[in-house]
């Protein structure tokens, strides 16, 4: 049995300052490496349930959704000029706003008569930003696609 470098021995306590002194090996666990495992499991305790971060990425795997935020990163815009910017008809857009605008990725301000939307606050730069940087620098858009 791999015990992992330290070749500690079984039910002796994780001194691993990464992993915390309650952490204990179980043969409960069918891995490998139980200290990497450990680790991952507190990860996945700490974070955001992982159906709430995909929802995230669903909406924005939406190509009209991306293009819409995308517009509305340099300065908010009303539904006309969304519209006139990404070339998708006004229907089209007032539907995609109503869907990130209920997974808060933008925010509306009313002025007279007249919707303005803009990005809803700096994460949703962050996420923007992070995903155009990356699709940049490793030409994911020249890759073939994989089905799942």
């Amino acid at each position: 049995m791999n015990l992992d470098s330290t070749n500690r021995t079984r039910g002796q306590a994780n001194v691993d300052p990464q992993i915390g002194p309650d952490a204990e090996w179980s043969d409960e666990c069918d891995c490998l490496h139980p200290q990497s495992v450990m680790a991952a499991r507190r990860a996945l305790g700490d974070s955001p349930p992982a159906t709430d971060m995909a929802a995230i990425f669903a909406i924005l795997a939406d190509p009209t959704r991306m293009r819409v935020l995308i517009a509305l990163g340099d300065a908010e815009l009303c539904v006309t000029d969304l519209a006139a910017a990404t070339g998708v008809n006004r229907t089209t857009i007032s539907h995609q706003l109503r869907v990130l605008r209920t997974n808060r990725l933008v925010r509306r301000r009313r002025a007279g008569k007249v919707v303005y939307y803009a990005l809803n606050d700096d994460h949703v730069v962050s996420l923007l930003t992070m995903a155009t940087e990356h699709v940049a620098e490793n030409g994911i858009a020249n890759w073939e696609r994989v089905p799942a």
